[in-house]
């Protein structure tokens, strides 16, 4: 499953879990993906259908070095509790729409220890920063479509009403 599937999964189960003021509650942050507590190691199927991903997506998680799997006696894939882990903060990360450089850029970090944790923060305050404006630009851009709706009054652009500006 495609992140953009993974999201439209995740917003329609959403309903009604936003608070008053537009914000979401800590558990619905838990529930975005499953946070992989099974304590025992688990194939590429196993993984891919906890988390709602592809098993592509998987191996392509691995090959860009942002997670590393263990391979049983037959070479096939074995995510440790660590590695389903770093899957579960990826995906919650992917789908809060970090790009991937940057998503390479914090993993590499991680890995190079507790020193590299005020960088980390860094790059998480910046992201941070980015959802907000991407959130104030699509609510200026939805207030502008709802303005042209309420102009159009229900027609679908047919005709062109009097009072209507381009």
């Amino acid at each position: 499953m495609a992140t953009d599937d993974l999201m439209s999964r995740i917003l329609a189960d959403l309903g009604d879990f936003v608070e008053v003021d537009g914000t979401l509650p800590v558990e619905v942050i838990h529930r975005l993906v499953d946070s992989g507590e099974s304590g025992s190691p688990m194939s590429i199927a196993e993984v891919a259908q906890m988390l709602g991903l592809s098993a592509h997506t998987l191996r392509y998680y691995e090959s860009q070095g942002l997670v590393t799997v263990g391979r049983d006696s037959a070479g096939h894939r074995v995510y440790d509790t660590a590695a389903q882990r770093r899957l579960v903060f990826l995906t919650r990360m992917r789908l809060s729409g970090m790009p991937m450089r940057d998503l390479a850029h914090y993993v590499e970090l991680v890995e190079q220890g507790e020193e590299t944790v005020p960088e980390r923060l860094d790059l998480l305050l910046e992201h941070r920063d980015t959802v907000r404006r991407r959130i104030r630009e699509l609510t200026l851009s939805l207030a502008a479509t709802e303005y042209k709706i309420a102009t159009y009054g229900g027609r679908t652009g047919d005709e062109s009403p009097a009072t209507e500006t381009p």
